[in-house]
């Protein structure tokens, strides 16, 4: 079931919940190639050539939903304050993960 949907210049944002049986790296070039065949084809998206290679994902809690859909509601706030680049670096960082200087370059 997808949640939320939230575009920013660069990046887009979605909440959704994802059966275990299914691949997540499915799920999201699923997303990918009929997003891009639709943005293509529109005349409202001129400027686009394609996604990146890459992605993001993160779980959280079902008892965190309000909370996400609030912060991925808020994007254009956030990231008027803190871009995408410096976010996911200080996530990792966080977690106790080294950023990977393929992603943050």
């Amino acid at each position: 079931m997808l949640y939320r949907i939230n575009g920013v210049e660069d990046h887009i944002h979605i909440l959704s919940d994802l059966h275990p049986s299914f691949a997540l790296a499915d799920y999201v070039k699923s997303i990918k190639v009929a997003t891009s065949l639709w943005m293509k084809q529109s005349s409202d998206f001129p400027s686009f050539r394609g996604w990146e290679e890459g992605y993001a994902a993160f779980t959280y809690s079902y008892k965190e939903k309000d909370i996400l859909i609030r912060y991925i509601k808020n994007q254009r706030e956030h990231h008027r304050k803190e871009n995408m680049q410096d976010e996911l670096k200080r996530i990792w960082i966080e977690n106790g993960m080294e950023p990977d200087a393929r992603y943050f370059a």
